[in-house]
């Protein structure tokens, strides 16, 4: 179990959280927000808010493999939106570099800084490293999601899942996202961290601050997020030194100071690291957990089918982790001039990997706007990514979304949507704020 807080040494600023934040600033000013001018630009976030994303996508994948983006507000790069596209250059990291960030945002020059009077503020993190260091700092953390360790964890994982799903209200309207997908994804971070279990909604608050790459682009809101962030890096360091004084154990924090690849971090990659596994842990799996419902919902053939068979609940992770696709890109950058399914492509341009676009290629899965739990090829998804930098937690994610299910099927527990719907407003996570459902038997 995690462990009890400690009381820290000066206060925390509760601000609201990211997306409340944001949408604060848009209704005081609708043009805080800098206008997309291009066809192709899906760095805009209206369309994902307003989930009418697919259809620009589907057009893009009808005439290439990837296209050039001139004029967005996070700079020029290459919208690459087929999946044979994306898995080739997650195949060359060398040719493809991770380096200097995982999102569509693009690092200010210095230039740039100083005519907005701001400082760089920067967080490294392995998955935004290439070879050899992105290996030795993986390698670390690796261990914790193995097969063996998922068995481990597995009655745990599931000892909580029914404990909460025996909690909810029958015959009574709540939100899914904060009551089931945010708890469960939370409270397992909480345990991955040995983190102090009435503190645990920071790691959602700081993932959501984290995660959101809309908010770089209001210069007050870039900035409140680099204080909460800071903040999180002096609470975890509270917790690295209580770690650092004793025996190794078996939570990521101790796996990283007692790990000759990570214990020399500096500050500011360790917060890095730590987004890395908060983001990553948090909005893949909740994300994911809330789509189910949603998804069910909407294709209510599918639900019945699993209800009738729960032989399928594997089948329909993958194919709930392809219909979702809870982080909606990666970004790479050209090393060297190359020639790209027909483009070329300078050394230094960016590429935007839209993973959500590969997941609906035609080409791939057919009837891929289609939830079809039977579908045989739904693992070849990439929502978790493809080649050295896969997401190390898949193994995770995968087992407590299954179990998730499973445990809703032995309750009979048949989930509907019953009121608002509301999606995040982002171009990288992908997913719910709120889901209000309500609560039946098949």
């Amino acid at each position: 179990m995690a462990t009890q807080p400690q009381q820290a040494p000066f206060q925390w600023t509760r601000e609201p959280r990211a997306v409340d934040a944001l949408d604060q600033a848009l209704r005081e000013n609708p043009q805080v927000l800098p206008v997309h001018t291009e066809k192709w630009d899906v760095s805009r976030s209206d369309i994902y808010v307003e989930d009418r994303w697919q259809p620009i996508f589907k057009e893009m994948r009808a005439a290439g493999d990837l296209h050039k983006v001139e004029s967005s507000p996070f700079g020029s790069h290459w919208n690459v939106v087929s999946h044979r596209a994306i898995q080739h250059i997650e195949a060359l990291p060398e040719l493809y570099s991770s380096a200097g960030g995982i999102t569509i945002l693009e690092a200010m020059s210095d230039e740039k800084l100083a005519e907005l009077g701001r400082e760089r503020f920067e967080l490294p993190m392995f998955i935004a490293m290439d070879r050899p260091k992105h290996t030795g700092q993986r390698r670390t953390v690796a261990p914790k999601f193995t097969p063996s360790n998922m068995a481990d964890m597995e009655g745990d994982i599931r000892r909580r899942t029914g404990e909460l799903l025996d909690t909810l209200p029958r015959g009574k309207v709540f939100d899914w996202v904060d009551t089931v997908s945010i708890e469960l994804t939370t409270g397992m971070l909480a345990l991955l961290f040995d983190f102090p279990w009435e503190d645990r909604r920071l790691l959602t608050f700081w993932s959501d601050w984290a995660g959101d790459t809309e908010i770089a682009l209001v210069r007050e809101l870039d900035l409140q997020r680099q204080g909460i962030l800071r903040e999180m890096g002096a609470y975890f360091m509270q917790l690295w030194q209580d770690r650092a004084s004793k025996e190794p154990s078996g939570d990521l924090i101790s796996m990283m100071i007692h790990s000759p690849a990570m214990n020399q971090m500096s500050p500011e990659e360790f917060m890095g690291n730590l987004v890395l596994l908060i983001v990553g842990g948090n909005d893949t799996t909740r994300n994911t957990m809330s789509g189910i419902i949603h998804a069910f919902d909407k294709f209510p053939d599918q639900r019945k089918l699993f209800e009738n068979d729960p032989s399928l609940i594997p089948g329909a992770v993958q194919e709930v982790l392809r219909y979702q696709t809870p982080l909606a890109h990666m970004r790479r950058v050209a090393t060297e001039d190359s020639e790209l399914f027909g483009q070329t492509v300078k050394a230094g341009e960016r590429l935007v990997l839209w993973y959500i676009s590969a997941n609906r290629d035609e080409t791939v899965f057919d009837n891929p706007d289609t939830l079809d739990i039977t579908r045989e090829n739904a693992r070849r998804h990439l929502s978790f990514g493809y080649g050295i930098h896969r997401c190390v937690g898949a193994r995770l994610a995968e087992l407590q979304l299954r179990v998730l299910l499973e445990e809703m099927h032995a309750r009979r527990m048949r989930v509907h949507v019953a009121g608002d719907v509301e999606r995040v407003r982002a171009n990288f996570v992908h997913g719910f704020r709120k889901l209000e459902v309500e609560i039946t038997e098949f």
